[in-house]
């Protein structure tokens, strides 16, 4: 028997044991080395239930299953609710077998040993794994045993519960990082794109000619788009979101903007729809834009004909449905010519892939086209999440 004294100086010497570890492999091979140094005991196993809960592995052990240092032979895997260490997997009460040849349940290892001493690794309802140990000796665990690795098992259990918070704190840290990093980086592209030199020369440009031409009204006016749109661009970078509103507003700038650029090329109408009581709708910043930017200029470059865009939104209870009927004609033999800026502009698609990969906001998209000999028309429908 375990006298009170010596019982107290084994839990000490446990605790500061475990309590220099910092990783889970650490902390259960230094309980099973100190179970077999400290206890006398001749052969102990432990334990971890799988993510799943399902199974018992073999994570560490002392005694004829570990020949080497931090080695397992033959390490088994037990089913949560089989034998012995199953059973007290399962339901988390310690048990004491005087002998083994007795009990149905009792599952052979490496060799058969005639008594087991079985204890949950638990701590708050949370049932980590089992501390197993064995003696071929019938008889020889007595409650001393059980409570003195009862309480190291409590100790183990607490420890790789800080073990394991410290590690799932430090990876959601690194994915916020990591999700931050993305999005700034998704921004800078973003903002890269709508001010991409091309784009900055051609309504630069623009002006001159209006200013040289004495079109005194049309340069005031492109100035007056241009450095709207500007300024709106360099304010989305301090936010995520942006209300409905105010995206509607910047499009009709940008479709106004790029209209005059290119000459009356295109035609759009935007329609809205509220079927929400709430009068200020929030989304996603700049999907809206990086849309149109593509849809404009592959229809420039591909030089469609009578292009129109009928440009809807419905805000419903929890999204904001964005609807782009298009229709326009073909040219025939049209020299495909992509200029090196255009590569740099961010595909929609890839833009909404991204955003659902890092903020989960779940955007839906559908596109859908229909051909009749050179009139080509179709769909593109955008579900937003309404993030107000």
């Amino acid at each position: 028997m375990l006298k009170d004294n010596r019982f107290e100086d084994i839990l000490i010497y446990f605790s500061k044991s475990m309590m220099g570890k910092e990783n889970e492999e650490d902390i259960l091979w230094d309980l099973a080395k100190n179970c077999i140094s400290k206890l006398g005991f001749v052969d102990c196993v432990i334990y971890l239930k799988d993510q799943e809960n399902k199974f018992l592995i073999q994570k560490a052990a002392y005694g004829p299953k570990s020949p080497k240092e931090k080695t397992l032979y033959n390490p088994v895997k037990i089913a949560v609710g089989n034998g012995i260490t199953g059973m007290v997997a399962l339901n988390g009460v310690a048990e004491i077998i005087s002998d083994t040849s007795k009990d149905d349940r009792y599952i052979v290892d490496d060799e058969a040993r005639l008594s087991e001493i079985c204890v949950p690794i638990a701590y708050e309802s949370q049932i980590y794994g089992v501390l197993d140990c064995e003696h071929p000796e019938k008889g020889f665990f007595n409650h001393q045993h059980l409570r003195m690795l009862s309480a190291v098992a409590s100790i183990c259990a607490i420890k790789i519960k800080n073990v394991r918070d410290t590690k799932s704190l430090l990876e959601k840290q690194e994915n916020l990082l990591k999700v931050k990093e993305e999005v700034v980086g998704l921004k800078l592209k973003v903002l890269n794109s709508q001010l991409n030199p091309h784009f900055v020369f051609n309504a630069l440009n623009a002006i001159q000619y209006f200013i040289t031409s004495e079109q005194k009204k049309s340069a005031l006016e492109y100035m007056s788009v241009f450095s709207k749109l500007i300024r709106f661009y360099l304010k989305g970078l301090d936010s995520d979101t942006a209300s409905l509103k105010e995206e509607i507003k910047m499009l009709n700038l940008y479709l106004k903007l790029q209209k005059l650029r290119y000459n009356n090329k295109f035609e759009y109408t935007i329609s809205i729809k509220n079927k929400s009581e709430r009068v200020d709708t929030v989304i996603p910043a700049s999907v809206i834009q990086t849309l149109f930017e593509n849809i404009i200029e592959y229809a420039i470059f591909s030089q469609h004909k009578n292009e129109k865009l009928n440009i809807n939104f419905e805000i419903l209870d929890k999204t904001v449905l964005l609807k782009v009927d298009y229709e326009y004609y073909e040219v025939e033999d049209v020299i495909a010519y992509e200029p090196e800026y255009r590569k740099r502009v961010v595909q929609w698609e890839d833009h909404i892939k991204l955003l659902n990969s890092v903020k989960n906001y779940t955007i839906e998209k559908k596109v859908t086209l229909n051909t009749e000999r050179n009139k080509h028309f179709g769909e593109i429908t955008l579900k937003l999440p309404d993030l107000s």
